[in-house]
């Protein structure tokens, strides 16, 4: 990690995006350390890819300023499109190529040629473990190795910042691991990682995340920070029958709110709410409670929570 006084690799300024008159990302004040893992979550139509589209220079925002290894991304797109790895949702690479045939045909944006060339392909196919397919047809790899594929060409460029929006959504549990421990590797080496996800756990691996929703930032820090921000207080409960005992809370004094978590319930407690109070709520209603304790929340609980307060505000 870099030191605190370097300026920001990535940082934004009031970046807003409107589409026919609706905003999709709102007043978004934003900035990322060199060499820091920061994770961008949301639900689907928060905001996420629109910020990183104007992040990577191909979207221009319609009101405030964002800056990319201090290149304005209005001014000077052109710029941050050589300067960035951009990775978008979409596998976007050529299917009928093999792997080292698309890495080659993406090397000429970056007038990679020769012995640079030579030595990238395979620095990178080593660095992906993508060495002994390099000539299988991207068609016929499985979608981790197509995300690792994507992953090399936009690393081509040995880019300082790498962009990456939801890099792993469909992509096994044992697939995406190994996704992030190249990306920590790449950051521990000084690149910047600016990664949407829709995974918690990866999120718990980021430096920092921020939580998006309809395209304001609602809080950002560390994964520790933001569960203290959240301020909650949460019980988790094993009961027979589940969804009649989510139904019981739901109802009950002293509690916030209550979801289902497999087989199990996480119920936040409000005002005057007891682990007591619960438990008699469910038994008076014919619940059998087999597991009650306090437990520290999840990131996924904690994003719950700030979405809910936003929804308390608007109406």
């Amino acid at each position: 990690m870099s030191d605190a006084s370097e300026a920001p690799a990535v940082e934004a300024d009031g970046l807003s995006k409107s589409f026919d008159g609706q905003l999709a990302v709102d007043q978004l004040h934003l900035a990322v350390a060199p060499g820091e893992v920061f994770g961008l979550v949301g639900p689907d139509g928060a905001g996420k890819t629109t910020v990183l589209r104007m992040l990577s220079g191909a979207l221009p925002p319609t009101a405030g300023t964002a800056k990319v290894l201090g290149f304005d991304v209005a001014a000077e797109a052109h710029r941050v499109h050589r300067a960035i790895g951009y990775l978008p949702q979409r596998f976007s690479l050529y299917q009928e190529l093999t792997v080292e045939e698309n890495l080659r045909f993406r090397a000429r944006v970056y007038d990679l040629a020769g012995r640079a060339l030579g030595d990238r392909l395979e620095s990178l196919l080593n660095l992906t473990q993508l060495g002994r397919f390099r000539h299988r047809l991207a068609g016929a790899l499985s979608g981790g190795m197509k995300q690792k594929l994507a992953l090399a060409a936009a690393l081509l460029p040995a880019p300082n910042v790498l962009l990456l929006d939801e890099p792993t959504t469909g992509v096994d549990p044992a697939s995406r691991g190994d996704f992030w421990e190249t990306l920590l590797g790449l950051a521990e080496k000084g690149t910047t990682v600016l990664a949407a996800t829709a995974y918690m756990d990866e999120a718990e691996r980021c430096r920092r995340v921020g939580l998006l929703y309809q395209g304001r930032l609602l809080v950002c820090g560390s994964p520790d920070e933001v569960r203290r921000q959240a301020g909650l207080s949460l019980l988790l409960v094993s009961c027979q029958p589940l969804l009649h005992g989510r139904s019981i809370l739901q109802e009950a004094l002293g509690v916030r709110w209550v979801e289902v978590f497999g087989d199990r319930l996480h119920v936040a407690l409000g005002l005057g709410g007891t682990a007591e109070a619960v438990q008699e709520s469910l038994e008076r209603a014919g619940g059998r409670v087999t597991r009650l304790q306090p437990i520290e929340p999840t990131l996924e609980d904690v994003f719950f929570e700030f979405v809910r307060s936003r929804r308390e505000t608007e109406t």
